[in-house]
C-alpha cells in the first residue's frame, strides 16, 4: 500500500540503454521547446490578457528571445470572447505575426503546441509561440456549458455523468473499488503540495476524499477537476539549443471515430489508445522508456482508464497499481507529479500547456521540489471532450526528452 510518507524522488533502478542505442537521435527530433512558462492556476482577479502575459513572459525569458523574434503564434482556447487572444498578444508585445486560433475542448492548448511543432518541423517558420489560456471562474458555475442540440447533453450525459458511468462500469467489470478511485485524488493533491502554482493541494485521506460532496455517484467533489483560470506558453524552434531546451520526440493528434468501437471499451478508450500508439511509434520508443507522465485526469476514473488505454497497465489493473503506489512519486511510473487537473486545475485552453511545461521542466531537471531522480523521457496526454456517437473530440500525445542526452 502506498503511503503519504513515500520518498519524494523516483526510485527507479533498472538500467536502460542510452537514447542513441534506442535509435533516437536528438538531431532528428521534430523540434525543440526552447522555453516554457505558465501563470498560477485557480480563481484569479487577473483578466485573460494578464494571465497570457505572465505565461508568455516566462517562456520568452527562458528561451532568451523577444516578441519580435517570433514568426507565428498558435493559440488554444475554448470559452473566451472573440479577439481575446489578439488583445492578450498585443499586451505581451506582439503585432503583425500570423495568429492561428484553435479549439479542441480540453486538448485545445496541446493542439496549439502540436500545430506549432508541425509548422517548425516542416520549415514553415523558424521560431513559433504556442499559447493556451482560459478565464472560466467569472462566467462558469458548475458543469461546463454544452450544446443543447448534442444528444448526450440533451439526455443529461454531461461529462461528470459520463465519467461516473465509466467508473460504475469499471467497478462492476474489474472490481475496482471506491477506495482505489479516491487514491488517485489523494496522490495528486499530495503531489500538488510541491507545486506553488496549483489551484488546490492537501494531505487528504481516502476517507476524506470519499466523504466530500457527491457530484455524480460514485464521484465526489475531490474526485473532479475544478473550474480554473490560467495560461501557459511555449517557444518552439528548429534550433538545437542543447541542454537549454526539451526535444520533441513525437507529437500525435487523432480525432474521434464512431462509438461504440468494441464491447469492452468505454467511450474515450479507443481514441487514447490509437493516439498513444502513433506517438510512441513516431518516436521509436517503447512504454518502458517513459519515466514520467502528465495525463488528462479530469476525474479520478479518467486517470485509471487513460493509463490502461495507453497500454501502461492491463485493463482493470491501474486501480490496484495506484493503490500500491506504482504511479506515485517514488513509484515505478510517476503520474501527474504537478498535481494533475484534479489539483493543479483545469483551465481548458491552458491545461495542455501546463502539462507540457511540467514535463519540459522534468526532463531538463528544472522542476524544483517536484524534480524526479530519473526523468529522461516524459509523455503528455490530453483528451478533449465528448460528442454523442464519437469516442471523444480529439487527443494529443506528445513525448519529450532532455536537450542533453
Amino acid at each position: 500500500m502506498w503511503t503519504r510518507g513515500s520518498s519524494s524522488t523516483s526510485t527507479k533502478t533498472e538500467e536502460r540503454a542510452p537514447l542513441w542505442r534506442l535509435g533516437v537521435h536528438m538531431s532528428e527530433a521534430l523540434a525543440t521547446l526552447a522555453g516554457v512558462g505558465t501563470s498560477a492556476f485557480g480563481k484569479q482577479s487577473y483578466d485573460a490578457q494578464t494571465l497570457m502575459w505572465q505565461a508568455i513572459s516566462e517562456a520568452l525569458i527562458a528561451a532568451e528571445c523577444a516578441a519580435a523574434d517570433i514568426d507565428a503564434i498558435f493559440v488554444g482556447n475554448v470559452f473566451n470572447h472573440a479577439g481575446t487572444a489578439q488583445r492578450g498578444l498585443l499586451a505581451a508585445g506582439f503585432a503583425g505575426q500570423p495568429v492561428f486560433n484553435v479549439e479542441n475542448t480540453c486538448a485545445s492548448g496541446t493542439l496549439a503546441v502540436h500545430l506549432a511543432v508541425q509548422a517548425v518541423h516542416r520549415g514553415d517558420y523558424r521560431r513559433v509561440l504556442a499559447v493556451g489560456y482560459e478565464k472560466m471562474t467569472d462566467t462558469i458555475r458548475g458543469p461546463l456549458p454544452t450544446d443543447p442540440r448534442d444528444a448526450d447533453a440533451a439526455a443529461g450525459l454531461i461529462l461528470p455523468a459520463v465519467y461516473a458511468m465509466t467508473a460504475r462500469r469499471y467497478m462492476s467489470l474489474y472490481g475496482v473499488t471506491a477506495e482505489q478511485l479516491a487514491t488517485v485524488s489523494v496522490k495528486n493533491h499530495l503531489n500538488a503540495l510541491q507545486n506553488d502554482r496549483a489551484q488546490y493541494s492537501g494531505d487528504f485521506t481516502v476517507a476524506e476524499i470519499l466523504d466530500s460532496r457527491p457530484i455524480a455517484d460514485p464521484l465526489t467533489l475531490l474526485q473532479c477537476s475544478p473550474i480554473s483560470d490560467g495560461a501557459g506558453a511555449v517557444v518552439v524552434t528548429a534550433e538545437d539549443v542543447g541542454a537549454a531546451g526539451a526535444k520533441v520526440l513525437s507529437s500525435a493528434l487523432a480525432s474521434a471515430r464512431p462509438w461504440p468501437t468494441g464491447p469492452d471499451q468505454v467511450w474515450n478508450y479507443e481514441l487514447i489508445e490509437r493516439t498513444t500508439n502513433e506517438s510512441l511509434a513516431q518516436a521509436s520508443i517503447s512504454r518502458s522508456d517513459i519515466d514520467v507522465i502528465e495525463l488528462h485526469d479530469a476525474f479520478t476514473i479518467g486517470e485509471l482508464v487513460t493509463l490502461e488505454a495507453m497500454g501502461f497497465f492491463k485493463p482493470g489493473t491501474a486501480g490496484p497499481a495506484t493503490e500500491a503506489g506504482e504511479t506515485a512519486v517514488g513509484g515505478r511510473l510517476p503520474v501527474n507529479v504537478s498535481g494533475g487537473l484534479l489539483s493543479r486545475g483545469h483551465p481548458l485552453g491552458a491545461t495542455g500547456l501546463a502539462q507540457i511545461a511540467e514535463i519540459a521542466w522534468q526532463v531538463q531537471g528544472q522542476a524544483g521540489a517536484r524534480q524526479l531522480d530519473r526523468a529522461d523521457i516524459g509523455l503528455i496526454e490530453t483528451m478533449g471532450g465528448n460528442v454523442a456517437g464519437l469516442t471523444g473530440n480529439g487527443c494529443v500525445v506528445m513525448t519529450l526528452a532532455g536537450g542533453k542526452q
